[in-house]
């Protein structure tokens, strides 16, 4: 007879609890160790190999003793993501002993890492769009590392904290509210109104991707597994596990292969935010090896000149009867922290459009500009295209279909430059989340896969609360979204113990909720004063 495992005083497994107590052995945790430094070494070479082919100068160190840092602090934060969100693929397969435990991490972890790899980098720069542009544009300052260091220590700080208490909670919520936290503490600091130093339309964008998603994964998890009750009339496949034997090996292959979804969605999406902040954080240290890529593809610098030519004679004629003397810079920054047009923003844009051209044109190309001012004509790159993102938002601009068309192409034209991920990039934070998968990955197993539900979970439910989170991971990142792969996969596993009547373990649900709720204050409180600190520290 099988113990029952006893999670309160009215629910019961009484079908066998998988064993999660595995010991690693010494050879694990020396291949653990080796994976962890060769990523290191790499990273390390990789990034000597990039600053020296640029012709930088090292005399100073201290810049660099920062950027290794924040690189390791960025690093960390996926390493804790990935232990932080690894219940989310393995749970079904360990909880329906489809896998064990030690395996099933194992076989997560990699397609964590083949996810990032392979991921798009639209999510990355999503994620940066959300900070404030005078940050962005001075990141290799004291401010700019106050902020990165600020985000990241914030979101790292919630991530363990929920972990340690077995709380299901979004690695990403927690780091938009640690991006907010920055924007209105800076904004304060300067003086202006908090509302004015983030990007609330992009915000409310983001928001509402989190904010919906496990809404609709505890809708459609409920439908699925609805429907495939309706169609697939074998027993086996809602029935609890007998034990610990393995489901039929049809039943195992869809659960392990939506695993292998979940881990790989999860990859493409959570991995791409610790990209895009690695990204910011190169572009400010080491300006003249990342801040404009070097390897643009074929007939780039010519297709650039001719939507630049484009885009300045659209601006320039909505400009009409009005000119700029000196800089256009502040009026393009204040329209793009404001998102308010007056009556200098597109004769300030016209001019930076133009002079943007003009040092393009005066180079040959983009990898051929020197050194001493690529910075500066990344920030202006970024500063136009950012621009031309309100420009076309604004309601209130008339624009034909010909125009808008005519400013997406020049302003992918200019993310095509300053947009990029170099490849040692990607393979250091799949490291990360990777090898962050294989560990620590116990108490927030045990969340999804005992309490949430009053029954054990079945084949059944762990494939379609596992098939609606990778669908819809995969298309947010698509969209450039990010979503919370943690709140669509518990949502999803609620969804199917409702539509199944097993009944919801409400103090869990209310858990859950709680920490839903309070992710985004706290982490927008501590973030926000983390930044106070730093910068007054830098």
């Amino acid at each position: 007879m099988v113990d029952a495992v006893v999670l309160d005083d009215k629910v019961s497994l009484p079908h066998g609890r998988p064993k999660l107590d595995v010991k690693p052995n010494f050879v694990a945790i020396l291949l653990f160790l080796s994976l962890i430094a060769v990523g290191l070494g790499f990273t390390a070479y990789s990034l000597h190999n990039d600053v020296t082919g640029s012709g930088m100068p090292l005399s100073n160190y201290i810049p660099f003793l920062l950027l290794g840092v924040a690189l390791l602090i960025a690093l960390g934060f996926e390493f804790v993501n990935g232990f932080h969100d690894t219940a989310n693929a393995v749970a079904t397969v360990i909880y329906t002993h489809s896998m064990p435990a030690h395996l099933a991490v194992v076989w997560s972890g990699f397609f964590n890492f083949l996810g990032v790899v392979l991921s798009s980098g639209a999510v990355a720069f999503g994620i940066i769009s959300l900070l404030p542009v005078e940050l962005i544009v001075q990141v290799g300052s004291g401010a700019g590392f106050a902020m990165v260091f600020a985000l990241l220590i914030a979101a790292i700080i919630w991530n363990l904290g929920t972990w340690w208490l077995g709380l299901p909670a979004s690695s990403s919520h927690t780091l938009i509210g640690s991006i907010i936290g920055v924007g209105v503490t800076n904004a304060m600091m300067r003086g202006l109104d908090g509302t004015s130093g983030v990007d609330w339309t992009k915000a409310t964008e983001i928001g509402y991707s989190l904010l919906l998603s496990p809404l609709f994964g505890f809708c459609m998890a409920a439908i699925l597994l609805l429907v495939i009750k309706f169609v697939v009339r074998n027993p086996q496949l809602y029935a609890e596990p007998k034990g610990q034997t393995p489901p039929p090996w049809w039943i195992r292959g869809i659960l392990i292969a939506t695993c292998t979804g979940v881990s790989f969605a999860h990859g493409s999406n959570d991995g791409q935010k610790g990209m895009g902040l690695i990204m910011l954080i190169l572009i400010g240290t080491v300006p003249m090896a990342y801040a404009l890529n070097k390897t643009p593809a074929a007939g780039h610098v010519a297709e650039f000149r001719l939507n630049s030519e484009a885009a300045a004679k659209i601006i320039e004629s909505k400009a009409a009867g009005h000119s700029v003397y000196g800089n256009p810079r502040p009026a393009v920054s204040a329209f793009i922290s404001a998102r308010k047009i007056n009556e200098g923003t597109y004769p300030s844009l016209a001019v930076l459009v133009r002079e943007i051209s003009e040092q393009v044109a005066r180079h040959g190309s983009i990898d051929k500009i020197p050194g001493e001012i690529v910075a500066n004509t990344r920030n202006d790159m970024y500063l136009a295209s950012e621009a031309i993102r309100f420009v076309l938002k604004d309601k209130e601009n008339e624009l034909s279909k010909d125009e808008v068309g005519k400013l997406n192409a020049y302003k992918r034209s200019l993310d095509d430059a300053t947009r990029f991920i170099p490849l040692w990039v990607k393979i250091a934070v799949a490291i990360a989340l990777g090898l962050g998968t294989m560990i620590g990955w116990k108490r927030i197993v045990v969340t999804v896969g005992e309490k949430i539900g009053k029954s054990h979970l079945t084949y059944a439910q762990g494939a379609s609360a596992e098939l609606v989170a990778a669908g819809t991971i995969a298309a947010a990142d698509i969209y450039g979204l990010p979503v919370s792969t943690t709140h669509v996969l518990s949502s999803g596993v609620a969804g199917t113990m409702a539509a199944n009547k097993s009944g919801l373990q409400m103090s869990t649900i209310r858990n859950l909720l709680l920490a839903w709720v309070l992710t985004l204050p706290m982490a927008i409180c501590l973030s926000g004063g983390l930044f106070f600190v730093f910068s007054k520290i830098f």
